[in-house]
């Protein structure tokens, strides 16, 4: 059975956990979100390349969304993973540091520990709400892929 968005949804899985490994190099970081949303629109692409001819829009944008879907839950649950992992190895202190003095007083001043946002539970709590906010991004994007190329190529 063909089932392009799952072939589409794992490829473009690999090519998120890549994203996300490069995405630990200092200073390459700061374009790895513009190439996850790539991937998410690319991902639409594939779906809809893969699709049976003549190509619809109505169930090319369905079946990107569900690739995008699926890309971005393991690309997410990898993202997940590797930021519980940087909370636990870097030390409090040291994540800490990198916050102005100013915002850890308004913190505590609110009777908010700021040590509260430093430990694994924290970086897993930070990459669900990413990987939720990225599952949204991924239907809507891979969708949209998936639906201009099958109004620009039908057959």
């Amino acid at each position: 059975m063909n089932r392009p968005a799952v072939k589409a949804g794992l490829i473009g899985a690999a090519a998120l956990i890549v994203v996300n490994l490069v995405g630990l190099i200092p200073c390459v970081g700061c374009f790895t979100l513009i190439l996850t949303l790539v991937v998410y629109a690319g991902v639409g692409v594939l779906t809809a390349f893969w699709m049976a001819p003549p190509r619809q829009a109505g169930p090319a944008a369905g079946q990107g969304a569900v690739a995008g879907l699926i890309a971005a839950l393991i690309g997410g649950i990898v993202s997940t993973i590797i930021t519980t992992a940087q909370m636990a190895l870097m030390g409090s202190a040291q994540i800490l540091s990198q916050i102005p003095a100013e915002s850890l007083q308004q913190l505590r001043d609110a009777g908010i520990d700021p040590a509260a946002f430093t430990g694994p539970g924290a970086g897993a709590a930070i990459g669900s709400v990413c990987c939720v906010v990225g599952l949204v991004l991924a239907a809507g994007l891979a969708a949209l892929g998936a639906v201009v190329y099958a109004a620009v190529k039908p057959e």
